[in-house]
């Protein structure tokens, strides 16, 4: 059945290859290109913690949760967020944590 005057809208992951990325919204997205993360590619290559360690950068007053950097490599991994095992979520957050206290104090 052929409906006339309905178009399917393309959506903005469709544009926007980080969107198109699990656990990736317009908001983490638009973080991401401020630090200057703007492919999946680059995103992969740098890995959770250092983005994470970036967006922390360009917005110290609003540095990624423990539910973003799980965000992050869940759009790595391709899987959403809370398909990645707690102990490793954990371990993520604690070298996030450690990483950003030494830049903290330097």
């Amino acid at each position: 059945m052929l409906r006339l005057g309905v178009r399917s809208m393309p959506s903005k992951a469709d544009n926007d290859p980080l969107q198109a990325l699990p656990n990736i919204g317009a908001e983490v997205a638009s973080r991401l290109r401020k630090a200057g993360i703007t492919a999946p590619e680059e995103l992969r290559a740098l890995g959770s913690v250092e983005a994470a360690i970036r967006l922390a950068a360009v917005q110290p007053n609003d540095p990624p949760c423990r539910s973003m950097l799980a965000g992050l490599e869940g759009a790595i991994r391709e899987v959403r967020w809370h398909a990645i095992p707690k102990d490793e979520r954990d371990r993520l957050w604690k070298e996030f944590q450690a990483r950003t206290t030494k830049a903290g104090r330097a």
